[in-house]
């Protein structure tokens, strides 16, 4: 039984990994094909969600193991009537779950995922962190003001939160350990600043958020996220800096023009990614799923042009890719079947009529949806979240004229702040075993953190201009 299952892992695992290496080949083949060729490709585009499928399915079973259930007409038309409901009932739910993750757009998290651990593996964190440096090197606690500015650009390119706690934490944090910074306060400033990546573009969640609301600009989401993205990223420098001139760690020394320079032209081609990737879909020349396609094979040149990895390590890393995306996937498809059932027993207007029974005042409705987010975040994973509440209050929000996208941002924002609270904060979780200290150890240096990010939360949700003045500007809106 042993031998079996290993053989089984062993298929499945490659089969992933085949699957996920064609699918970013024929979406990059579709932007060439259309925009070199002159003659774009509709097969690919059905081809690469039918692959899509196909991974949800093979990944799902890798990591939660294989258990076949085989349906056959014959058997169950010889059921009883109950017992044939039941699996009635069973076929509906997975129909609908699938039909769930039928969606093109979704294609884009599986890339974004494996984008991410390409560049973390490819040396592409390390000039970041180089660049940030510069950047932040003359502040009070320089190497803790860099971990920030670092979990900024780090998150801009990969989309992950955990990705860059746990890249920024191995990377600055033994260089803060040598300087004598207090483990638990670089680890509370290295998760209190992770989130951010997944405020600002290209982000996982937003993609989500957009796929459940239903006509929600992905372009015009991805431009709302860059000013609360940085509100946040500036109010943990504004307190980091406060708390380091404290504790006495000073800024680095100057470095001259030449060092700076060398500096940014190393990191140039790491930032490049972003102007590529959020340029190409604001300028129409691709899809949010066809970037997230191009990032991947653009940080697999870039990573191999570093030396960074070799060809032979991309399976492993993609393998890494697929078990994240059985994960994610596995949840949204699964979700699927709650919003058909909410939306069947009417429980969105249900809590609609609860909400709107206690007040009709549009400021009071939108603290207690932070209160309620919040509350969420800190038991619930963020994307079962997004699928699950956006259609109980989006309507709420959009009835007394808030925008679907500043509601999108005000949501993410919640449920990012879940990510780095107890039990189930994953950041929390990521940086603190990154960092070596307990999460007993660290909780009490995030507290003041809490306090600005609230203020920042506060900010967004009762001054829309704040998400929306890009997408404004852009034309999004």
């Amino acid at each position: 039984m042993t031998k079996a299952k290993k053989i089984i892992d062993k298929i499945t695992s490659y089969s992933s990994v085949v699957i996920f290496i064609a699918m970013v080949l024929m979406v990059t083949y579709q932007v060439i094909s259309r925009y070199f060729f002159k003659s774009p490709s509709s097969v690919t585009k059905v081809l690469t969600r039918y692959c899509f499928v196909w991974l949800i399915i093979i990944s799902a079973t890798y990591m939660f193991g294989q258990r076949e259930h085989i349906y056959i007409s014959v058997i169950k038309d010889k059921m009883p009537a109950t017992v044939k409901m039941a699996v009635s009932i069973i076929i509906e739910c997975v129909t609908i779950c699938f039909a769930g993750l039928n969606s093109f757009s979704l294609i884009a998290i599986p890339f974004f995922i494996l984008a991410g651990n390409i560049m973390n593996n490819g040396g592409i964190a390390t000039r970041l962190v180089n660049c940030a440096k510069v950047i932040a090197g003359r502040m009070p606690g320089a190497l803790a003001q860099s971990n920030v500015v670092a979990n900024m650009l780090f998150g801009a390119i990969s989309g992950s939160g955990a990705a860059a706690a746990a890249a920024m934490g191995s990377t600055i944090g033994p260089l803060e350990e040598k300087e004598g910074y207090d483990k638990n306060y670089s680890v509370a400033v290295n998760v209190a600043s992770a989130p951010v990546g997944m405020l600002i573009p290209p982000s996982n969640t937003m993609i989500v958020y957009s796929s459940i609301a239903g006509s929600v600009s992905i372009a015009g989401l991805f431009m709302a996220g860059y000013i609360p993205g940085l509100l946040w990223g500036g109010a943990v420098m504004l307190l980091a800096g406060i708390m380091a001139k404290r504790r006495g760690y000073q800024a680095e020394e100057r470095v001259t023009l030449k060092v700076a320079l060398k500096t940014f032209w190393q990191a140039i081609p790491s930032l490049l990614l972003i102007i590529i990737v959020i340029g190409g879909i604001l300028g129409g020349v691709f899809t949010a799923t066809e970037g997230s396609a191009v990032a991947v094979v653009y940080a697999v040149i870039l990573s191999l042009i570093y030396k960074s990895f070799k060809i032979t390590d991309i399976p492993k890393i993609v393998l890494e890719s697929v078990k994240t995306t059985g994960i994610i996937t596995f949840m949204i498809g699964l979700s699927s079947i709650m919003s058909w059932a909410m939306a069947f027993t009417e429980i969105p207007d249900m809590v609609a009529a609860a909400i709107l029974g206690l007040t009709t005042n549009k400021y009071l409705i939108l603290l207690l949806i932070n209160i309620l987010l919040l509350v969420v975040g800190t038991f619930m994973d963020v994307t079962p979240a997004i699928l699950i509440f956006t259609p109980i209050l989006l309507p709420i929000c959009t009835a007394f004229g808030m925008s679907p996208i500043h509601f999108g941002i005000l949501l993410c924002f919640n449920l990012s702040i879940g990510t780095i609270t107890p039990p189930v904060g994953t950041i929390l979780f990521t940086g603190c075993r990154v960092g070596g200290v307990t999460i007993e150890s660290v909780i009490k240096y995030m507290l003041p953190y809490f306090a600005v990010i609230f203020i920042a939360l506060l900010l967004v949700t009762y001054f829309p201009a704040v998400s929306l003045f890009l997408p404004k500007l852009l034309g999004l809106l």
